[in-house]
């Protein structure tokens, strides 16, 4: 199913001049997939992405061209949807509800409270790609990213590990495989292994994330290939 045309006929049908749009985008998608949990769960991920990609650029105070390609190589915006996509964007920069409203409403779409989380680490990794997009992420939206992540309710380590596949320190080959320093080789490539089958665009597919944003997963599996070799050189035999 085209999740684009499934957000345009959202978009459609929230009222242009909307200042409190949260709740009608929440309401839109639940009565237009009512009793499709999948359609449901897809098109908020979608709405995720542009709505806290947004509230992000607001709390940053400036939205860079680079930030902008990143944003469309997740979307993979056809020209023709381009303007939906802009328009709830636009939305939910001028909606009056917080970051965190928008957070928790969309966990509850994606269906995070009843346990179901791996599609919300998605998003937290697409905003990540985002937010770096412009050769740093500053520490406003390092921030950002961390109560989007406690809304979400990710734990400490779970952002870490999303943080460290984007912010290289000399930790980040460890956080990204969550193994620790030291390891043997045998146990680094396991981990290695448990990580490709876990993280292999089919399995994102199974949990909701629609082909338009599989660019995260190829994008996941180079940061866990970066930190498998880097730890491949160092582990004990």
């Amino acid at each position: 199913m085209d999740i684009l045309r499934e957000l345009s006929q959202l978009v459609r049908a929230i009222p242009t001049n909307a200042r409190t749009a949260l709740d009608a985008i929440v309401e839109g998608v639940r009565t237009l997939f009512e009793g499709d949990r999948e359609t449901r769960r897809r098109v908020a991920f979608g709405v995720a992405i542009i709505a806290l990609s947004a509230k992000m650029a607001k709390a940053d105070g400036v939205v860079t061209e680079p930030e902008v390609a990143a944003f469309r190589q997740i979307l993979a915006v056809p020209p023709e949807e381009w303007q939906n996509v802009l328009r709830l964007y636009n939305i939910a920069k001028q909606d009056i509800a917080g970051f965190e409203a928008y957070a928790g409403k969309i966990a509850a779409l994606c269906d995070c409270d009843s346990g179901d989380c791996a599609l919300l680490v998605d998003v937290l990794d697409g905003l990540f790609h985002i937010a770096k997009a412009d050769g740093v992420i500053h520490g406003r939206e390092i921030g950002f990213l961390q109560r989007i992540a406690e809304v979400f309710g990710l734990s400490e380590a779970e952002f870490a590990t999303v943080r460290d596949r984007h912010v290289a320190t000399k930790n980040s080959p460890h956080m990204v495989l969550g193994v620790p320093p030291g390891a043997p080789r045998e146990a680094v490539r396991a981990r290695y292994l448990e990580l490709v089958r876990e993280n292999h665009p089919d399995r994102l597919v199974a949990r909701g994330v629609p082909d338009e944003f599989l660019f995260i997963a190829n994008e996941r599996m180079k940061a866990i290939n970066a930190a498998y070799h880097a730890m491949s050189r160092t582990a004990v035999a």
